[in-house]
């Protein structure tokens, strides 16, 4: 059947089979009044903003243009203001004769045309970009005009406040500038490297490091200065690390800023994590789980009482995992507290304690207080010594359910962490529920999202777990990656339910291997499984999870 122009963007999504019609009926149904309908679909994952852009292409009969390295007259910047194109999500391109091209999100907003026509006095024509493109460049253009009277400004001592702390000061503009231009790149990170004759910004953006700029020694000082101001930390100290942490609502986000400072040899590293907010309340079946290791999952922290852990590397976003639990469980008749250190999501419903070693409040006394406080449910920020980890299985037989985490490469590998630490097997094999070991990995663009064969070393590995594949996927490169081939990232998990099989082995004193292979035996999937099942579906590639999850 011919789709025809005339037809409204939800049944040309669903005849052009990028969308179900369930799928549809669902955006429709939680859709408010004043949202649109593609901002849902994209919010929700059902399509990608490309894939929106090129229906509405079609559908509107409006051309549309590819920002990633274009040729701006950057002349025409005069015409549309910062404040016009952030708010509006409009960037002039190029004109010719009495016609104004811009791109816009909204190309049907005749309001913003209007607007664009009597302000510029040109015709306008507009044309489809992606948000996230047209918000990139409007920061790296018209952010750099903003920059140009800085250098001669931040001349000043670090040490003198008056200037960096005045809101309209340029050193305050600039500082806001990178924290913008971070969130919308969605960067988890902010790294400023002092060098010998010059200072790196650079952004942590789905895992990688990448430097985004490069700026002249002497802004080291004041820019170093006003990042202090913000996290309330003492700006006369260099020689000593310090830590501290602020709010700020970026990119519409409200974001969490964890700040660290390290004395080099060229001056202070400062490193600034960037938290969302909205991350905390994240649905556990928003973050990566396979439906086999999701209803694991849900079995363990459903549980009355025991032990559940979360093992990985730094960064691998067991956090974030174990918030999504806390959020499904928070409930006006369950107490849950938390210690941690640091505190990284504040949850509200949730008593969260701060660690803090130069009063004496160490995971260990914090939890023995926390435990004549009535809880239900308890989170340890992390198992780090064997008095944590008795008063942890203490906590848990004692009728608690208790969430922590440890830092162990697998699942398997935790039982004899907390064997070294000194925890007693027969406590072990009655506190321990079950333990998820987790990472991180890249997922293709879906833009750009390409099939190959797979090689003859892809085929090998594959062959090992029972796989037959001969077509893989990876991201050629495009302009809503940055060309990297990779957008966003999702996790890869292995779930290890200590079941009765595996407690008696425990008691036993049975081998690591003869409970690995109890293990196998009743369905546990190694990380490297459940990553070829996501390269199989087309999520990720193969070199992500030979990357994260070597067996």
């Amino acid at each position: 059947m011919a789709i025809k122009r005339n037809m409204r963007l939800g049944d040309l999504l669903v005849e052009s089979e990028i969308i179900t019609q369930e799928q549809l009926d669902q955006a429709l149904e939680e859709k408010t009044q004043n949202q649109k309908l593609g901002d849902i679909l994209v919010q929700k994952g059902y399509v990608t903003e490309l894939q929106l852009i090129e229906v509405l292409e079609f559908q509107l009969g409006i051309p549309r243009v590819t920002l990633y390295n274009y040729p701006f007259d950057t002349s025409l910047f005069r015409m549309v203001s910062k404040e016009f194109a952030k708010r509006h999500l409009v960037m002039p391109l190029k004109k010719e004769g009495n016609k104004l091209y811009v791109a816009m999100a909204d190309p049907m907003d005749y309001f913003v045309i209007n607007d664009l026509r009597l302000s510029t006095g040109f015709s306008i024509e507009p044309l489809i970009a992606t948000k996230d493109e047209i918000i990139r460049n409007i920061s790296k253009y018209y952010d750099v005009d903003d920059l140009t009277g800085i250098p001669a400004q931040l001349e000043t001592e670090p040490e003198d406040q008056e200037d960096i702390e005045d809101e309209d000061s340029p050193i305050v503009h600039f500082v806001n500038q990178i924290l913008q231009q971070a969130a919308v790149q969605r960067a988890s990170d902010i790294h400023i490297d002092c060098m010998e004759t010059k200072v790196l910004v650079r952004f942590r953006v789905d895992g990688a490091l990448r430097t985004e700029r490069s700026l002249p020694k002497h802004v080291q000082g004041s820019l170093i200065t006003r990042i202090k101001i913000m996290a309330n930390l003492d700006i006369t100290e260099h020689r000593v690390p310090q830590d501290g942490r602020t709010k700020l609502s970026l990119d519409h986000r409200e974001m969490d800023l964890r700040i660290s400072t390290l004395p080099t040899v060229y001056g202070e590293k400062v490193v600034i994590r960037l938290l969302d907010l909205s991350m905390a309340q994240n649905d556990i079946s928003q973050i990566g789980f396979e439906e086999e290791n999701l209803d694991k999952f849900k079995k363990l922290i459903q549980q009355p009482h025991g032990i559940v852990l979360l093992t990985g590397p730094t960064g691998s976003g067991k956090s974030s995992t174990m918030y999504s639990a806390l959020s499904q469980l928070n409930d006006e008749e369950i107490n849950i507290i938390t210690i941690e250190d640091p505190v990284e999501y504040q949850v509200e419903g949730i008593n969260q304690i701060q660690v803090n070693p130069n009063v004496g409040l160490t995971f260990a006394r914090g939890l023995r207080a926390i435990l004549r406080q009535d809880p239900n449910i308890i989170m340890i920020g992390e198992i780090r010594d064997r008095e944590t980890a008795d008063m942890a299985v203490r906590a848990s037989i004692t009728g608690h359910l208790v969430f922590s985490t440890l830092h162990t490469n697998d699942s398997l590998g935790t039982i004899n962490r907390l064997k070294d630490m000194g925890v007693e097997v027969f406590l072990l094999a009655s506190s321990l529920n079950g333990v998820v070991s987790q990472r991180l990995v890249r997922k293709i663009c879906r833009d750009c999202s390409m099939e190959r064969e797979a090689t003859v070393r892809e085929q090998q590995i594959f062959s090992k777990y029972g796989y037959s594949m001969d077509k893989v996927y990876y991201g050629k490169g495009c302009s809503t990656c940055n060309m990297t081939g990779y957008k966003g990232r999702t996790a890869i998990h292995e779930v290890l339910e200590i079941d009765d099989e595996i407690k008696q082995a425990l008691l036993n004193d049975e081998s690591s291997m003869k409970i690995r292979e109890i293990a196998v035996k009743n369905g546990l999937k190694f990380l490297v499984e459940d990553g070829l099942e996501k390269v199989k579906n087309g999520v990720t590639t193969t070199e992500e999870i030979l990357r994260v999850a070597l067996d």
